[in-house]
């Protein structure tokens, strides 16, 4: 329709133009308007929308709300949302994906105020809201941030002044908890304080939380420094910074601390922010960062003390991203844990020895270490996908409790809260 009014209004201007009559010309109702039209762009809307498609051979572009989207014809019918391909109540697919055929094509395209309609070989009839489409394309994807950060060092974090939350509130009240997952999930860091000093009130703040990862070192971990477990954490010495159990394929997502008791000097905590770290990498040498993020290493953990008899090996890159946004999600950095280098040739070791060294060096600058002192009734949660921890040597008789959180439920309960997660 609009292209036999285009066609018309042509055939008009062109004969005012013969006739001299420029101004009427140049007046012409909507004739500029409809110039900026590609012919090959389609407007089917009943009413004016700001959107435009172009069916090609194999897939649908689709340009809405400031951005072009590409969507391939399978994927249109995959994603269905009709009651005969989607189950609405439980949020699972109904339709059998292995029945499309691989070259479906839509019969007709129609577009509306804010959605648009496929009609298939089948005459079945799918329709999309065009804000859910942009929402889910894999252009909305990548100009999306799976979860918000503000990254730190240490003056920028003691700036901050980030609240603790009291246990009994944290308990008790639901805002207390929103509060303080909020905080975590920006930070990476959240405390509880006036927590008492027992191992089961620390069980009871945990599973507040979510839900506690038993691994092979139980599922409250309550040690000193006797090396009853054969890890340099259960001695007295320092610990450079590190994420723990980077030795499991799924390194545990969320450590929990509390120090119970502790009779002598030293112990500090050292905290750094591993996501802060990699940013500088990736502003200063991104193409070390790149490296980092595409070099699988092993990491393992051999044990033979007592009756604890374990060997674990994880595999994965030191920075692990999303390929689509290259968002960072996960760093796994751990020169106590990490295992012999035999997953790349010679020629790339030495280019990661590099890298790694930069990455190290960022770690290592003491503008980024965040020391606390952990004491009795201050329970400190740490994001172990995103925060280092370490500790000063210490002397005397100390005394520590926690355990490991399943990363995932930790999001949900936030998302339950109506946190982004």
């Amino acid at each position: 329709m609009w292209y036999h009014k285009l066609l018309h209004l042509q055939s008009r201007f062109q004969n005012l133009v013969k006739k001299g009559d420029m101004g009427q010309a140049l007046h012409l109702s909507n004739f500029k308007s409809l110039f900026s039209l590609s012919i090959h762009w389609c407007h089917t809307a009943s009413k004016p929308v700001n959107c435009t498609w172009h069916q090609h051979e194999d897939h649908l572009e689709l340009q809405y709300a400031n951005t072009v989207m590409r969507f391939d014809y399978v994927w249109l019918r995959d994603h269905c949302r009709s009651a005969s391909c989607y189950n609405s109540k439980t949020h699972q697919r109904s339709l059998d994906t292995a029945s499309v055929d691989l070259c479906i094509k839509p019969k007709t395209i129609r577009l509306n105020e804010t959605t648009i309609s496929f009609t298939w070989p089948d005459d079945h009839v799918t329709r999309y809201d065009l804000d859910w489409l942009v929402k889910n394309s894999y252009e909305g994807q990548k100009q999306k941030v799976i979860q918000p950060r503000i990254l730190w060092n240490a003056e920028l974090y003691q700036q901050a002044q980030v609240p603790s939350v009291d246990f009994h509130n944290f308990i008790e009240t639901n805002d207390e908890l929103k509060k303080f997952l909020q905080n975590f999930l920006l930070y990476g860091i959240a405390f509880v304080e006036n927590v008492p000093p027992t191992q089961e009130h620390t069980e009871k703040l945990a599973k507040r939380v979510s839900l506690i990862r038993e691994t092979i070192y139980g599922r409250i971990w309550y040690f000193t420094s006797d090396f009853s477990r054969g890890d340099t954490a259960y001695t007295k010495l320092a610990l450079d910074r590190h994420t723990d159990t980077t030795y499991f394929q799924e390194p545990c997502g969320i450590q929990v601390f509390h120090c119970l008791k502790h009779e002598g000097t030293g112990g500090r905590t050292l905290l750094v922010d591993g996501f802060y770290a990699a940013q500088q990498v990736l502003q200063k040498a991104p193409d070390e960062f790149e490296l980092l993020s595409k070099v699988p290493l092993k990491h393992e953990y051999i044990e033979n003390v007592g009756e604890c008899h374990n060997h674990m090996i994880g595999v994965g890159p030191v920075l692990n991203i999303y390929p689509w946004n290259k968002e960072l999600y996960l760093i796994r950095y751990n020169n106590y844990d990490r295992a012999v280098i035999n997953t790349v040739p010679y020629d790339v070791v030495h280019h990661w020895y590099t890298a790694h060294r930069t990455l190290t060096t960022e770690l290592r600058r003491p503008e980024n270490e965040l020391w606390v002192k952990l004491k009795p009734g201050k329970v400190l949660f740490i994001d172990n996908w995103r925060v280092l921890h370490g500790r000063e040597s210490f002397t005397g008789y100390r005394q520590l409790c926690g355990c490991y959180l399943t990363r995932d439920d930790v999001l949900n309960t936030a998302r339950l809260l109506g946190l982004h997660a």
